[in-house]
């Protein structure tokens, strides 16, 4: 079922979608990776507040090129998510309710998912420069010396993703094969 939502995805937006659903995202999102979330957690470990707003937040796993002339950011498609899976359940315990990313969670960030009732979003691989074209602006709000790492905020418009690990934690990794018989 195509379902179109805006930003910030809260808790009764994400429980309204389901494993299987296309979403079409509009609004403000958050960039970031390994280096970006690593240090995320080094600052919580030290008491220090977080650079972004993490409430109700979405994380896209994404490392951007630079930008074309006239273009807020070049090709913009995902990163395998399973890199930040050791820091992704502090943040969805803080309150983050949605990555976007590609390929399989761990068990403790589904565990973490379900507990805090967030989604995860499969990007399309490979289609970077199509997805760019869904980004509207795009700005470095923090981190700026990890360059294609750094937290940038990005505003998007239709921004195709497939739920592919819902609040409830049914995993489209696991279910998209089964047939009955």
């Amino acid at each position: 079922m195509d379902q179109f939502i805006n930003t910030p995805i809260t808790e009764k937006i994400a429980s309204g979608l389901k494993a299987g659903d296309s979403v079409f995202i509009t609004g403000t999102i958050y960039v970031a990776r390994d280096a970006a979330h690593k240090r995320m957690t080094e600052a919580l470990e030290r008491g220090e507040e977080l650079p972004i707003d993490i409430k109700d937040s979405t994380i896209y796993y994404m490392g951007p090129s630079p930008a074309r002339e006239g273009r807020p950011i070049g090709s913009a498609g995902p990163t395998t998510s399973s890199r930040m899976d050791k820091y992704a359940p502090v943040l969805l315990d803080l309150g983050e309710k949605a990555m976007i990313g590609k390929g399989k969670r761990s068990k403790e960030v589904i565990d973490a998912m379900i507990r805090n009732h967030a989604v995860y979003f499969a990007a399309i691989g490979g289609a970077g420069a199509l997805l760019s074209k869904c980004i509207t602006s795009s700005e470095v709000v923090c981190y700026e010396d990890l360059g294609a790492e750094a937290i940038r905020k990005i505003t998007v418009e239709n921004f195709p993703v497939i739920v592919v690990i819902d609040s409830e934690g049914t995993n489209l990794y696991e279910t998209a094969g089964k047939f009955s018989s």
